[in-house]
Order: C-alpha cells, then sequence, then structure tokens
C-alpha cells in the first residue's frame, strides 16, 4: 500500500509530461499500479467523474456543445481512443509541439467536455499525447471501432450532426488543427515584359479517410467556403474570399 503523499507525486511526475516506464523507475512503482491511480478519483480526493450525458438518463448533447464540436474534429483526425483492462477508456489527441496553442486548445477542450476527469500531457519525440480517463468516451465518439479510421466506416450520429450543424466553425478548425494547414503559396507571372513573382496563402486539409474528408468538405459547403479537391486525400482552399473565411475562423496553427 501507498500513502496519498507518495500518490501525489508520481502522477505529478506523469503530468509533467513524464513516461509511465521513467515514473516508474525513479519511484519503484509498478506502471500498472500509476496507471490505476490515474483512472482511480477517490484515493486522491479528487470529484467523482461527472454525469455521461448519452447514458445516464435520457440521452443528451454535451453540456459545452462547442468545445465538443472542435474535439470531434481533433479527434477524427488525430484522435483515439483505447481500452483498459479495467474497463476504462482513455482518449488521446496527438498534438505536434510545434504548435503549442494548439495543445493548450485541446487540453481545454478536453476539460470542458469531461470537467471533473483529469487532463494529462504525455511528452512523446516531436509531439505531446494529451490524454483524459473515462468509462464514458465511446459514449461521446461512437465513432470508436478495431482498426484504422480510414479503414472502416465514419459517420456522424444525428445528435453530433445537430453539433455540428450550430457549431460548424468549431468542427473545422477542429479537423484543420489535426490534419490541416495555412501556406503560402507562390507564383510568377510576365507583366509587360517582367516576370514579376506573386505570393498567395491558401489551406489544405489531407486525410486517408473518404468519410472524414466527406465531413469536411459537406460543412465548407454548408458555409459557403468555395474548395478544390486537389487529389484523392487533399483539400485545397484557395480562392481569396475562401481564406479570407478561413483566417476569421480558423487560422493558422500556433
Amino acid at each position: 500500500m501507498y500513502d496519498v503523499s507518495t500518490r501525489k507525486r508520481a502522477l505529478a511526475l506523469v503530468e509533467q509530461g513524464r513516461s509511465l516506464n521513467s515514473v516508474s523507475k525513479e519511484t519503484g512503482i509498478s506502471r500498472a499500479t500509476i496507471r490505476s491511480w490515474q483512472v482511480s478519483v477517490e484515493p486522491l480526493g479528487r470529484h467523482r467523474a461527472s454525469p455521461c450525458p448519452r447514458c445516464d438518463g435520457a440521452p443528451r448533447a454535451p453540456e459545452d456543445s462547442a468545445a465538443y464540436s472542435y474535439l470531434l474534429g481533433l479527434y477524427l483526425g488525430d484522435g483515439c481512443i483505447s481500452h483498459l483492462r479495467r474497463g476504462t477508456y482513455f482518449l488521446r489527441i496527438a498534438c505536434a509541439d510545434a504548435w503549442p496553442g494548439l495543445i493548450d486548445a485541446c487540453a481545454a477542450a478536453i476539460q470542458a467536455v469531461r470537467p471533473a476527469n483529469k487532463v494529462f500531457r504525455v511528452q512523446r519525440q516531436g509531439c505531446q499525447y494529451v490524454t483524459c480517463y473515462s468509462n464514458h468516451w465511446p459514449c461521446f465518439f461512437p465513432q470508436h471501432g478495431h482498426g484504422k479510421k480510414h479503414d472502416r466506416k465514419i459517420a456522424l450520429e444525428p445528435w453530433q450532426q445537430e453539433i455540428v450543424d450550430a457549431h460548424p466553425w468549431e468542427f473545422i478548425r477542429g479537423l484543420v488543427h489535426s490534419d490541416g494547414c495555412r501556406i503560402t503559396n507562390w507564383t510568377t507571372r510576365l507583366v509587360l515584359g517582367e516576370r514579376k513573382r506573386y505570393e498567395y496563402p491558401r489551406y489544405f486539409f489531407t486525410n486517408l479517410s473518404a468519410d472524414i474528408t466527406g465531413l469536411f468538405t459537406d460543412t465548407l459547403d454548408k458555409l459557403g467556403v468555395a474548395w478544390k479537391q486537389a487529389n484523392r486525400q487533399n483539400i485545397s482552399i484557395a480562392r481569396k474570399e475562401a481564406v479570407a473565411l478561413m483566417d476569421t475562423h480558423v487560422g493558422p496553427k500556433h
């Protein structure tokens, strides 16, 4: 048995971005034990997990629907849900170290969706996994399943579509923050016999899943954002007025 101070110290090390393996070596506590403390709320005096809006009573939308719409976009792009032997699930969103603002926004969205659950940031080479444990992640994301997303059908449930319709820009922002980018292209033109260089911004969205790409383009259509299929996996947004809309509501990663 370990006392509360020992548990708090081990969990504090994990919250600093340390791997379970390194914390186990430093403290002498097994990884399985540390992992169990991450999902056990009572021993450290934390609040009980908040009720699940999908399976506790009459199904309803998450309380912060805007945050959920953004998180749904992140999940469809760079997220996964894994199952632990004790029946608990953990959501993990991979965020590149190059975009600290994105990491903060991801953590804030997860916390808004499950306010009573602890959000962890686990450092890996070149990225951080923003992680949260909950028994109810499959309730929030019924797209969860075995295998890669592009190898299986991905479709929104009616209640999810209602949220996306109510908060479309948050959904687009989540998808772009996970699998998109804003870049500056350039070209040259002859003007009065002189070749001049012109630069122009554009957005790209890349995903192997035709279903997820379709969710992205369907939402763009509803928002009046012009797009083109650059190739099988890439969606391009380059028209001046479309880029201006994207800059207003999405913007570059930071």
